[in-house]
């Protein structure tokens, strides 16, 4: 098992690869709002299904010390915590999010 400082590091190495990160669970219809939403806006984004991982639940809890909160998704843009589901259905439908996926 990894340790606390390696799947931290996992982590940051994660959001900052890609544009918009997604930590989500396969079954979570609140992660399949939030992909359906990136779906929508065309935006290409990188999932992690933390139920399919051996560490998922070791992700999730450093996950909440990172965020502070442990729930999914947590959807990462720019390397920024946005929240999760519902958070970017409601920066999608106030047209706050097509804006910070430009740059």
């Amino acid at each position: 098992m990894a340790s606390s400082s390696d799947l931290k590091q996992f982590i940051k190495e994660a959001i900052s690869s890609d544009k918009v990160v997604v930590f989500s669970k396969s079954y979570c219809p609140y992660c399949k709002l939030a992909k359906e939403v990136f779906n929508k806006v065309k935006q290409p984004i990188k999932v992690y299904e933390l139920d399919e991982r051996e560490d998922g639940s070791d992700i999730q809890n450093n996950l909440a010390e990172i965020t502070g909160f442990r729930t999914v998704p947590q959807v990462f843009i720019n390397g920024k915590c946005v929240g999760g589901g519902s958070d970017v259905k409601e920066l999608y439908q106030k047209g706050e999010l097509q804006p910070m996926l430009i740059g």
